[in-house]
């Protein structure tokens, strides 16, 4: 679990950040799960839109997301969701 402090200085990081994966009408697939789980590895922080026509609201996606990758949520802004995974090897951010 990240503490308030922690989520504060990664959504500062995510300001900047565009977002590098879009879900569409098909929904949150096994294919988006894999294409986030290897964001992820190579990212620890990213930023994730979702279409006006995906079906899962974004508090619903972001929870989703995180149980089955086992991340941590950030934030969720209008349709865009910020998620952080702490890298197994050589981590690169510090909180």
């Amino acid at each position: 679990m990240l503490t308030s402090k922690q989520r504060a200085k990664l959504r500062g990081m995510a300001n900047t950040m565009d977002a590098i994966i879009r879900i569409g009408k098909e929904g949150i697939t096994e294919g988006v799960l894999k294409q986030i789980d290897e964001a992820l590895s190579a990212r620890e922080l990213i930023k994730i839109a979702l279409e006006k026509n995906c079906d899962k609201n974004p508090k619903e996606a972001i929870v989703y997301i995180c149980e089955k990758l086992n991340a941590e949520p950030v934030q969720v802004i209008g349709r865009k969701i910020v998620i952080y995974r702490m890298a197994e090897e050589n981590p690169r951010i510090q909180i």
